[in-house]
């Protein structure tokens, strides 16, 4: 095999591992790392040669999806309308999927520098968006309310994947909804702590 062949099917194997990964992780996270690769369909050598272990693995599926989340946000961003934006970016990530898995495994694996630093970015991307729809909101919603609101999508799961999507769109929207401007709010918004508690803790 030529080295152009090698890396192509590096390439293939690494994708297979984190597909494998993400149904493995997501149905058990304190599943071994020798299901991912039966999952994936690769030796256990293969996978180790991509990843130092677990916690490895685990950390780039979380930071994947956090670039998700990124991506999500710069292209909500360049959408003129304020409130469109901000759905759009919402929508985008429930569509993503970035949540569910992220949600899951918080508190198994200690994140990166580079993972605060793209925390810290995508905090602030869906912040200025919140802010530019801000306006058309219910009084007293906050930028942490979106957070609980993606946790909430990302909570809905079914056997099939299609049906799954569509719930959730089905459930974006009624929240969304809900968010436009209307009577107050009831309660206090989630604090700090509440939204980070998992981060916190070692599963």
């Amino acid at each position: 095999m030529t080295q152009a062949g090698r890396a192509r099917q590096a390439e293939r194997n690494n994708e297979a591992i984190l597909t494998a990964a993400r149904e493995v992780f997501l149905a058990d996270k304190r599943a071994p790392i020798s299901a991912v690769a039966e999952r994936a369909g690769v030796g256990i050598s293969a996978l180790y040669r991509r990843y130092a272990g677990k916690e490895d693995l685990l950390r780039t599926l979380c930071h994947d999806g956090l670039q998700w989340f990124i991506a999500e946000a710069e292209r909500a961003a360049a959408e003129p309308d304020d409130w469109a934006a901000f759905e759009m970016f919402v929508r985008g990530v429930v569509d993503a999927d970035v949540h569910s898995l992220t949600v899951h495994l918080a508190g198994t694996f200690p994140p990166s520098p580079a993972m605060d630093a793209d925390a810290a970015r995508a905090n602030e991307l869906a912040t200025a968006l919140f802010e530019r729809a801000r306006p058309r909101m219910r009084a007293g919603a906050v930028p942490a309310d979106i957070t609980m609101l993606l946790e909430m999508c990302a909570a809905v799961r079914v056997p099939d994947a299609a049906r799954t999507k569509e719930l959730r769109r089905r459930y974006v929207t009624m929240l969304l909804d809900g968010l436009r401007a209307g009577g107050e709010l009831p309660g206090l918004p989630p604090t700090v702590e509440e939204l980070g508690w998992r981060w916190s803790r070692r599963d």
